[in-house]
């Protein structure tokens, strides 16, 4: 009775040390617009093998003026999830073709544009957990608007981080894409946070470049191998994410001496896992008038801007996880 009493406290002890652990991960869904180029691709791969850091509970897609519809985007999304080797246990989910002013009035009926991203979004907001669930869009907002004009009570559930933005300067993809979400969050209750991109600058997630020299001395064979090869967007078969990140940068045009390509959106993904890679600004939310911010200095809602992004711990921590991934 003694040693079934000894084995029971064992037991629970175990038990409270993996639900300690569990508290401690980051949940977490990525909405990504993967086959507009090759930042996406890489920043689901980061999530994926820093298994040990989040939780992840799905990824979404939706459909911007690049890659095709949306289910050019749910394939290339699924396609890395398959050379991460964690096909079918994380799922991706397809969101909107449209807009968020085209879509926000049906979001009442059963099926509308975008409806199983939103369905999901607002399933895991709502889902009984202590932990807050980080919302990651690194594509246009239209996914996350629509779930929160679906059902508003998710604003106190979550905290938005999302990539995208030249503020305060106009312009960017992701913002052009859909600005009428960028100003319902805007407008919202809810935590919103911005990653900057910052064409050019240094302060934005613009600065954080992978050169095809370090790729090709860095990637190569990286990940853990499947059994059954997969076919890439561009051709070719692959068992690894680390020859298939080669072979996306050896197909996109690079920029700048020495040639490179910026990771926007594992930028963004960094800096939920560690704040301390980039330096966070709140500011009143401003508001988007004519493709321009129009400040609102009075305005008593606040955001956070991040900015200041640190290139070489960002870096050395994705080729990092690459070699030494975690799944989840």
């Amino acid at each position: 009775m003694r040693k079934l009493s000894i084995l029971l406290i064992i037991a629970l002890f175990i038990v409270a040390q993996v639900e300690c652990r569990a508290v401690k991960k980051i949940r977490v869904i990525l909405d990504t617009d993967a086959n507009n180029e090759l930042d996406d691709q890489h920043a689901i791969a980061y999530m994926l093998f820093n298994g040990d850091v989040f939780d992840v509970e799905g990824i979404t897609v939706n459909r911007t003026k690049s890659g095709g519809e949306v289910s050019k985007h749910y394939e290339e999304a699924e396609r890395v999830v398959k050379l991460c080797n964690l096909h079918p246990k994380i799922k991706v989910y397809s969101g909107a073709n449209g807009s968020f002013d085209e879509i926000k009035n049906n979001v009442g009926k059963k099926n509308f544009d975008g409806s199983e991203a939103v369905n999901h979004i607002i399933k895991r907001a709502l889902a009984k957990d202590a932990r807050e669930l980080v919302l990651l869009p690194v594509g246009k907002l239209t996914n996350i608007a629509l779930a929160l004009k679906k059902e508003p009570s998710i604003a106190a559930k979550v905290r938005i981080v999302w990539l995208g933005s030249n503020y305060p300067d106009p312009g960017e993809y992701n913002q052009v894409n859909d600005e009428p979400s960028l100003n319902y969050i805007l407008a919202s209750k809810v935590k919103f946070e911005i990653a900057l991109v910052r064409y050019g600058k240094p302060s934005g997630t613009d600065a954080v470049r992978a050169a095809l020299s370090d790729i090709k001395r860095n990637m190569p064979g990286k990940g853990p191998r499947i059994a059954k090869p997969i076919v890439g967007r561009h051709g070719k078969e692959f068992t690894n994410f680390g020859d298939y990140s080669l072979n996306l940068f050896q197909n996109i045009r690079l920029h700048g001496n020495p040639p490179s390509r910026a990771l926007f959106d594992m930028a963004a993904v960094a800096i939920v896992k560690n704040s301390s890679w980039a330096t966070a600004k709140i500011i009143p939310a401003p508001k988007v008038v004519n493709k321009k911010w129009v400040e609102q200095p009075d305005n008593p809602r606040k955001i956070i801007l991040w900015e200041n992004f640190d290139k070489d711990k960002i870096m050395q921590d994705f080729y990092q996880s690459m070699t030494e991934y975690k799944l989840p």
